[in-house]
């Protein structure tokens, strides 16, 4: 690797953990980094460990980190050699490379046929097809209409997949099995693809049921070298959006890597490929010869830290040298697989809500470390998590000398992570890991939703309510007549409180005492010695005898609780609390409301006021973070609209109501 500057000053035009992670390797490199930043990220992590930063517009990405004529005119503003797109945004964009090469600026990036030909799904299957590479049956023509499209879908087959033409990350794509939810299908997909990439064009591609997602790390040079990296596994997805990868994979031998390595050069080759790239493939589970070329990301992947953990190779780094006109740093022969990594992707979302994106303020923030732990984050405490951008905020990595110590070491390091004052995926990831079938290596792209189908996470422990309630003991105001810190004629004061983790699991805690000297009984059970001490939001919770390091932060009756790796979000209630619940219930039933399951945009009305609906019809479309959620009626009758399209919504406001229908009066 060189250890010369290859450019003097390079612009990061992406936000979040990627441009944190290129601008960790900019200053390895001695190369001024330049962030942009949006109104909503002026205090972001990414701004922060840039040189320099520059706002490029309002929060709303097509606004900012989509709008290229503001990125172009940030880099010459700040005397940019290169811009580094990362991935998302503007990383597979021609109209970005084109406005680089007009502006005289290297785009960190392939060329421009690359991204043409390889940016558009349709155009990239028929390519490699002419090359010799198999694809999938699936259409194979540009601009088709919703009609024209279903009139394909049968040549197609079902089930099938309906998928952008531009972009990827698993955005807009539906699996349809009943041509009758066809039509619905594609105008979701367009929609959300119009929203995410700016391009509505849709294939249609024969959906494979429980393949191999198995795609390969390639690097090619304006000399003409292209060489591969070896191999990611990325089956483990949600809604086509993986969840945990690994590098190598666990189904293929030497002989295979280098017959799919291959491929992939092949298909580099037959664009002139620049730069890092992925070659991603459908492999048959049961004969991993049986291999479909899916798609080549011209970018950056999210997953790419695994590679780098088992070559030893900077990727971001080898971006810079072919940029900057140089050979690719490392000869095919020279590359070693040497160990094993898996990543896991944490999420701003909400497993109990069907995993749809949350929001809120990170009030306190751990992050693991140790021995093959390596943490590639966006975060920070005070952060603001939003519903404008893609809802990960890090990725926990792990090598190992082999795969069984790669997982062990990321068990460790997610139940060593603490995010308080967001919902996360972080429990759902440290159950997969420790999945049978995953540690086993038996891995296909649906397992991990039918693992989640259904699933119930843990109940917060009896130490997870205590904690809960010492915090909110030693929070509570001194005038306070219920607080647990002082004593009362004929005994020590006492408080009871409601702790609850969701409408139907709420728990009674009776406390009495000082948070860092008290008798706490739990439910039915007897009081025993309990004590809260913290340093800010870390501490130490001791309950009858046992002490165990806690994280925990308050936020108005919510009180947030991490410890032995699980994080809960507990409300809790005192006496007055749980009177005034219980005075609204004796009111009786209220008119049936439909609540916004997210914060984010509405995006879809399909009603209007006055409409007779059915329980279950769908009235609106709420979207955030390139994510569709439609609401539904909750019962039978005329229903009245609170909001309009483009309304910003909060999570659970109420969208809509419905009144009972009026029964048909009798004439007088």
């Amino acid at each position: 690797m060189t250890t010369a500057p290859l450019f003097g000053t390079v612009l990061v035009a992406n936000r979040g953990e990627i441009a944190c992670r290129v601008i960790r390797t900019l200053r390895r490199l001695g190369i001024r980094s330049v962030a942009v930043h949006s109104d909503a990220d002026a205090d972001a992590p990414h701004v922060r460990a840039a040189d320099v930063a520059v706002r490029i517009g309002p929060a709303a990405a097509e606004h900012s980190y989509l709008d290229v004529d503001a990125v172009v005119d940030a880099a010459l503003r700040t005397g940019a050699d290169a811009v580094h797109p990362g991935y998302g945004f503007l990383a597979e964009s021609p109209a970005l490379a084109l406005a680089c090469e007009r502006a005289g600026v290297v785009l960190v990036g392939p060329g421009l046929r690359a991204l043409e030909v390889m940016g558009d799904k349709i155009r990239a299957r028929t390519h490699v097809a002419t090359a010799g590479v198999p694809v999938l049956p699936g259409t194979q023509r540009q601009g088709m209409t919703d009609d024209e499209l279903v009139e394909a879908a049968t040549a197609v087959g079902f089930p099938l997949l309906v998928k952008p033409s531009a972009g990827g990350g698993g955005k807009g794509m539906e699996v349809v099995r009943d041509p009758a939810d066809l039509p619905a299908a594609l105008v979701a997909a367009r929609r959300v693809a119009r929203a995410a990439f700016g391009d509505d064009d849709l294939l249609l591609e024969r959906f494979v049921e429980r393949p191999r997602h198995v795609e390969i790390q390639v690097l090619g040079d304006v000399h003409g070298t292209v060489v591969h990296l070896g191999e990611r596994e990325c089956s483990l997805q949600r809604r086509h959006q993986k969840v945990v990868e690994e590098a190598p994979s666990p189904l293929l031998g030497p002989e295979d890597r280098e017959r799919l390595g291959e491929l992939a050069c092949t298909v580099a080759r037959s664009v002139g490929y620049v730069g890092a790239g992925t070659v991603e493939l459908l492999v048959a589970d049961d004969d991993p010869t049986q291999a479909w070329f899916m798609e080549m990301n011209t970018r950056l992947q999210v997953e790419h830290p695994v590679t780098e953990l088992v070559t030893g190779v900077d990727l971001v780094e080898c971006q810079l040298v072919v940029a900057a006109g140089r050979p690719v740093p490392v000869a095919q022969g020279d590359v070693r697989l040497v160990g094993h990594a898996v990543e896991a992707r944490l999420y701003a979302e909400d497993p109990a809500r069907g995993f749809l994106p949350t929001t809120g303020t990170v009030l306190a923030l751990a992050e693991a470390a140790g021995d093959g732990v390596r943490v590639d984050s966006g975060l920070r405490a005070g952060l603001v998590v939003g519903a404008h951008y893609d809802p990960m905020l890090a990725k926990v990595v792990a090598w190992g000398a082999d795969r069984a110590q790669a997982l062990d070491r990321l068990d460790a390091a997610l139940a060593a992570t603490t995010v308080l004052g967001v919902r996360t995926n972080l429990e759902v990831l440290r159950v997969l890991v420790g999945d049978g079938d995953v540690r086993a290596g038996r891995l296909d792209t649906g397992l991990v939703e039918r693992r989640l189908d259904g699933l119930e996470l843990a109940p917060p422990t009896d130490a997870h309510l205590a904690a809960a309630a010492l915090l909110t003991c030693a929070a509570s105001a001194p005038h306070d007549p219920w607080r647990c810190d002082g004593w009362r004629p004929g005994g020590r004061a006492a408080r009871t409180l409601a702790v609850a983790s969701g409408p139907d699991h709420r728990t009674s805690v009776r406390v009495s005492g000082t948070a860092g000297a008290a008798e706490v009984a739990i439910g039915d059970g007897d009081p025993v010695p309990a004590s809260l001490h913290l340093d800010g939001t870390r501490g130490g919770l001791t309950l009858g005898g046992v002490t165990r390091p806690v994280h925990v932060a308050l936020d108005g009756s919510t009180a947030w609780v991490a410890l032995d790796g699980a994080t809960h979000a507990l409300t809790v209630a005192g006496p007055l609390d749980e009177r005034r619940v219980r005075d609204r219930a004796d009111d009786g039933p209220g008119v049936p409301e439909a609540r916004s399951p997210m914060p984010g945009t509405v995006v879809a009305v399909d009603v209007t006021d006055g409409d007779v609906v059915r329980t279950g019809q769908a009235l609106l479309t709420v979207e955030a973070m390139k994510m569709e959620h439609r609401v539904l009626a909750p019962s039978d009758g005329v229903v009245t609209l609170t909001v309009r399209p483009a309304d910003r919504v909060a999570l659970d406001q109420v969208v809509a109501t419905v009144t009972a229908e009026a029964h048909e009066r009798t004439p007088a």
